[in-house]
């Protein structure tokens, strides 16, 4: 486990998710009417979630939080950055959808939760998250304890075929790296610009301009055989695993069109695993 690299990474993410968020609009506005940051395949993996206690882990601004929140769950989400964090539990307040937020590393919550017996009907991981994690085999681990019996995951995020390849399709990263630290002296980036879309609904606000971070970023690709294996072992039954030929949220890569809030290759490109989704029962 790599908490040196952890704290670089939360002091990316500090800087990143003010860029984010400036692209945004007024979320309060947004979920005061009614808006929901979850897409039709969160909602369908989740299903009925009301009055279930969940865990949202690696929360970010809390958005999809206050979103499950807002289905009848008792939501509690964890971040890394003080940045989300601070941001999630204003949205929050100002929203009036009770949420509580915890900054802290992933790793350390886990070992807290487990000591002071927090349990939780249901985890939820979604979108880029399980590339900032140095210790796999840890983490399927800390959910497994941390679920009630009968509990679930929920998981939702980026095939590690498509971290593979360059923005511009071209193949350079490997797929096995036996949890090797791939690093970027540029950091994370703002990728909500690139994609040019603010929440459902609701237009992109411009926001911040030409975004650089100052900080450099470690990420960590896992192999879709290591992430079941890791579940396996931690003590989990797998439910579903499915694969997506699109991409929700943002685009990866040049060329790529968006329709319904998806997006896709070129047609003159052959298909690739964009996401995939894994459920999996205590």
């Amino acid at each position: 486990m790599r908490k040196d690299l952890h704290e670089e990474n939360r002091l990316t993410w500090n800087e990143a998710t003010v860029a984010h968020n400036s692209h945004k609009g007024d979320q309060v506005a947004f979920f005061r009417t009614g808006g929901s940051t979850l897409y039709p395949e969160e909602r369908e993996l989740l299903g009925d979630i009301q009055g279930l206690s969940i865990v949202h882990l690696q929360c970010n601004s809390g958005q999809d939080t206050l979103s499950l929140a807002r289905l009848g769950a008792q939501v509690t989400g964890i971040d890394i950055s003080e940045s989300a964090i601070d941001f999630a539990r204003r949205l929050s307040d100002e929203t009036g959808i009770p949420a509580t937020f915890h900054r802290m590393d992933i790793y350390d919550w886990f070992e807290e939760a487990a000591h002071g017996l927090q349990r939780f009907d249901l985890a939820f991981c979604s979108y880029g998250v399980l590339c900032w994690l140095s210790d796999v085999q840890a983490w399927a681990k800390g959910i497994a304890t941390i679920l009630t019996s009968g509990g679930r995951l929920v998981l939702i995020d980026y095939h590690p075929v498509a971290r593979m390849f360059t923005w511009e399709l071209r193949r350079l990263y490997a797929y096995f790296s036996d949890g090797a630290p791939l690093t970027s002296e540029q950091g994370l980036g703002d990728y909500v610009a690139l994609a040019g879309q603010g929440l459902p609904g609701m237009e992109y606000a411009e926001g911040v301009k030409n975004f650089k971070n100052p900080y450099r970023m470690h990420q960590f690709l896992w192999g879709l055989g290591e992430i079941v294996t890791a579940l396996l072992k931690g003590g989990l039954t797998l439910t579903s695993l499915k694969e997506y030929a699109y991409c929700n949220s943002f685009n990866p890569f040049e060329g790529m069109y968006c329709f319904g809030r998806r997006w896709y290759l070129p047609a003159d490109q052959p298909s690739i695993p964009l996401m995939f989704s894994i459920t999996a029962r205590k």
